[in-house]
């Protein structure tokens, strides 16, 4: 990254010399992000993160395709950019939504998504892998559905890239993917769209034709180039290998054989790094803050919605009360989590219990 902030810093849209450079390698940059991919460089567009990736895919889907219908589906247990991009739609511009349920694990049933679709469908938003419980979806599945019944598929797999297995993109069976950079150890502010061609979304951004006119704005060319590293480095070969990571959660799972907490999603259905579980009567800020006194660093659902006070919308979804939706702790591992620190852990939540308990 560090060229493109001081030799090569130069706008890859001008044309003299350094700029020139730039634009090369903002090139080799896309042809190398689809050859990890398996697809083609025209239907990679860099973007600034997930949040971004998401939006476009799903407000720059619906308006091109808004005169073959205003139906779009998703889910209960999506993020919120994916939910509240959708009620924009809805609120605004005259669309129509379809909420899917999920099972106690936080599934969707494809068949669900079957009985959902209608002649005026144009588009189905799910995750492939959650970011609150990390329960993984029957993505290519429900991919399938949509393809079967010529509807446009987009996935959010942003907690999903670095975590399961990848071939390449066309295995979630989506027209769009949403991929974001820090979720596999690579810089903030670095993501990318799969577009599937010939699709093209309107943009959401206005200005320039940058990204084939698909995404206006001057590219970060450092974040780019740590994004197209990272995804070389860290998707084909998972960086969070499930063969080290999955007997660190399996110990963290052992904690809920304390008195009054309970683990949300099974190990087998969920991704390797991650662990959450519930203590009801006892909120997720106040856990949170005595197990960082402790030197724990854990989240409480999404890292997006950090000091919010309501309950876990996605743990609502999965039938639970508000109080225990509530009482959420997320703990995530990573290529650096030791068996030492999980110890640490193990020794300390019991006591950090007792004395929120006692408080």
């Amino acid at each position: 990254m560090l060229p493109f902030l001081d030799d090569f810093y130069g706008n890859p849209s001008s044309i003299h010399s350094i700029g020139r450079k730039v634009r090369a390698f903002l090139d080799d940059s896309r042809e190398r992000v689809a050859d990890v991919w398996k697809c083609k460089a025209s239907e990679v567009v860099f973007t600034s993160g997930a949040t971004e990736s998401i939006n476009l895919a799903i407000c720059g889907t619906a308006r091109v395709l808004k005169p073959y219908g205003r139906h779009i589906i998703t889910s209960a247990v999506e993020h919120h950019a994916v939910l509240r991009s959708v009620e924009y739609l809805v609120n605004n511009e005259g669309f129509e939504k379809t909420i899917l349920p999920v099972d106690v694990d936080g599934r969707v049933d494809p068949l669900d998504l079957e009985n959902a679709i209608q002649d005026n469908t144009i588009l189905v938003s799910i995750m492939a892998a959650n970011n609150e419980t990390g329960t993984i979806q029957p993505i290519a599945e429900l991919g399938a559905v949509c393809h079967r019944l010529r509807v446009c598929f987009h996935t959010d797999a942003v907690q999903w890239f670095g975590k399961e297995p990848f071939d390449n993109i066309h295995q979630f069976n989506a027209d769009l993917v949403s991929i974001c950079g820090h979720k596999f150890y690579g810089p903030k502010g670095s993501g990318a769209l799969f577009i599937r061609s010939p699709l093209l979304p309107d943009p959401i951004l206005f200005g320039g034709s940058h990204e084939n006119e698909r995404r206006a704005g001057t590219e970060n060319m450092a974040a780019v180039a740590g994004f197209v590293l990272a995804l070389e480095s860290f998707v084909s070969s998972p960086v969070f290998d499930r063969c080290l990571l999955e007997p660190l959660t399996k110990r963290l799972s052992s904690l809920c054989s304390l008195s009054g907490v309970n683990l949300v999603c099974p190990l087998a259905k969920r991704l390797a790094n991650t662990c959450s579980m519930t203590v009801p009567g006892i909120d997720s800020v106040t856990l949170l803050a005595s197990l960082d006194l402790n030197g724990i660093c854990a989240s409480a659902g999404s890292a997006c919605s950090a000091g919010s006070l309501n309950p876990s919308h996605v743990l609502s979804s999965l039938g639970m009360s508000s109080n225990e939706a509530n009482s959420l702790v997320r703990f995530s591992v990573g290529r650096e989590t030791t068996e030492d620190e999980i110890e640490q852990v193990l020794a300390l939540f019991p006591a950090t219990l007792d004395q929120i308990r006692r408080d």
